[in-house]
């Protein structure tokens, strides 16, 4: 498997821990929806980062209390037609501001990198190889969007509207 993050392919620096193995310390960490909640109070003090893979059929709401204490988030697309990780990514970009890696797992297909990244994924786990070297090219293939995102790119109509007058004071 392939990861990209910030544009690029890189190496995934979290380790996914089951939820019967210990933790290894000093080592960022990934933990299933299930494990982290029950531990969560002792993982908030945990000196290496920790992430969550939270499936795409719970609530983000239940993670909101928690994303202070969250260095990533893995979003789950078990198929490339299940896109409630889109609206979890912009809940989570949106309504709680959450600013840390939001990572995007499962059937995660080239032609779908710029919605993703649209919708607030910064890092993509990829099945296929050949769709990592793939990335840079789908990503840059548009530049001018008529629909505001989480991913904050000026929209054609705010690129298209004049800027307005300064008044001058008397």
């Amino acid at each position: 498997m392939r990861f990209v993050k910030d544009g690029r392919a890189a190496e995934d620096p979290y380790r996914r821990v089951a939820d019967d193995a210990s933790l290894p310390d000093g080592v960022p960490v990934l933990l299933t929806g299930e494990r982290f909640l029950a531990d969560a109070a002792a993982l908030a003090s945990r000196a290496a980062p920790v992430g969550v893979i939270w499936p795409n059929n719970r609530e983000i709401e239940e993670l909101a209390p928690h994303l202070a204490h969250l260095a990533a988030i893995a979003l789950a697309f078990p198929t490339f037609r299940d896109g409630r990780a889109y609206s979890q990514a912009r809940l989570l970009r949106e309504r709680y501001h959450y600013r840390g890696e939001l990572r995007a797992t499962g059937q995660v297909l080239r032609d779908q990198f710029l919605f993703m990244l649209r919708a607030g994924f910064t890092a993509f786990e990829i099945a296929k190889d050949g769709d990592a070297d793939h990335f840079a090219d789908a990503v840059h293939r548009y530049t001018r969007f008529y629909q505001p995102s989480a991913d904050r790119r000026p929209v054609i109509a705010a690129v298209r509207q004049p800027p307005t007058p300064q008044r001058k004071s008397a």
